[in-house]
């Protein structure tokens, strides 16, 4: 049976323009409500009852959650990828502010007050209490490196395990041994999965695994320069540094210079993520590629499945990843 995301590829639209269509919204025009009318009639498409009470319902807005995060080169990047995505489907955009102090703060009662289609949602942890509500409602969502699914909530990460391999690998074929692991929340699939690519990546080189080498703090450059002022006090210093951010990573390399020792002759240091920043930064920062640009544009591709069809499977994404050699990692000192 035809799905509306069928007819808006046999139309060449949006699964936004075909259910304005459908429903008679004005603003368009008469050659792609024509061309929609084509579609549906040779695919035979018939929207199931619940679809359809859903689309007459629609504000046409997505709302996106992101906690304390606006001044992360990831959001920047992130929000390239989800404007993109929302060019030309109809839909717009609305920031809704989380109130995270106040106790009667609910996170459905927001949405429902900003009659919202879909929400996106970046930055909160999966124990976050405000989203074990959501989750079982009907509004459909889709969480960023939040493992949490529900009866129309799916979510997109990164393969956040094989990324960490991929640096693991990338300094021991350089010659390190003694290699650090700086960190942040385990309360997002991210954390735990960097973590045990750490872990599963010393073992399968058979290097040694000091609890001092691991370092928990923010995803910020502030969390990697007090992370890397630990490991600087240690006896025994790592000769690599894997942060599992780019703001953390240089935050390291700061620390590092400012002990009057260089990167990469004296410490090799490895980012994740990939941002803008670890272009242009000097040097230039080895770093996981996981295209965050590209996950935001999925992201909300998946979300407007969701809305335009209530029988679409909310998904589970892991987006591949690659590691891009820049200048912040050398061959150890012998």
């Amino acid at each position: 049976m035809a799905s509306i995301n069928d007819v808006a590829k046999q139309a060449g639209v949006s699964v936004a323009t075909v259910s304005k269509v459908m429903n008679n919204y004005p603003n368009i025009s008469t050659k792609t409500r024509d061309k929609v009318n084509i579609a549906i009639k040779k695919l035979d498409y018939r929207p199931n009852i619940v679809a359809r009470s859903l689309v007459k319902r629609r504000s046409w807005t997505i709302g996106i959650f992101l906690h304390n995060v606006f001044t992360n080169p990831f959001v920047s990047e992130l929000l390239v990828g989800v404007k993109q995505s929302l060019h030309n489907s109809g839909y717009d955009l609305i920031y809704l502010s989380m109130m995270m102090d106040d106790p009667n703060y609910s996170f459905i009662n927001h949405c429902r007050s900003r009659n919202v289609d879909g929400i996106l949602v970046f930055g909160l942890a999966r124990d976050n209490p405000g989203l074990k509500d959501i989750i079982h409602e009907d509004i459909p969502i889709m969480f960023i490196d939040t493992d949490l699914i529900g009866k129309r909530a799916g979510y997109i990460t990164a393969d956040n395990r094989n990324g960490i391999l991929l640096a693991v690998d990338h300094l021991y074929e350089l010659g390190h041994r003694n290699i650090a692991f700086i960190t942040g929340d385990m309360g997002y699939i991210a954390g735990r999965d960097r973590f045990e690519g750490y872990q599963q990546g010393l073992k399968l080189h058979s290097l040694p695994y000091f609890t001092s080498y691991i370092q928990f703090g923010r995803y910020t450059l502030e969390g990697g320069e007090e992370a890397m002022r630990n490991l600087m006090e240690l006896p025994n210093r790592p000769s690599a540094i894997i942060c599992t951010s780019d703001l953390m990573a240089i935050g390291a390399v700061n620390v590092i210079e400012s002990y009057g020792l260089t990167v990469p002759h004296d410490f090799s240091v490895t980012g994740f993520d990939n941002t803008l920043i670890a272009e242009i930064h000097k040097p230039g920062l080895t770093t996981v590629n996981q295209n965050i640009a590209f996950m935001g544009t999925k992201a909300i591709e998946y979300l407007i499945l969701m809305i335009e069809d209530a029988d679409y499977s909310p998904p589970v994404i892991t987006q591949p990843v690659n590691l891009i050699v820049r200048h912040s990692t050398g061959p150890a000192r012998k």
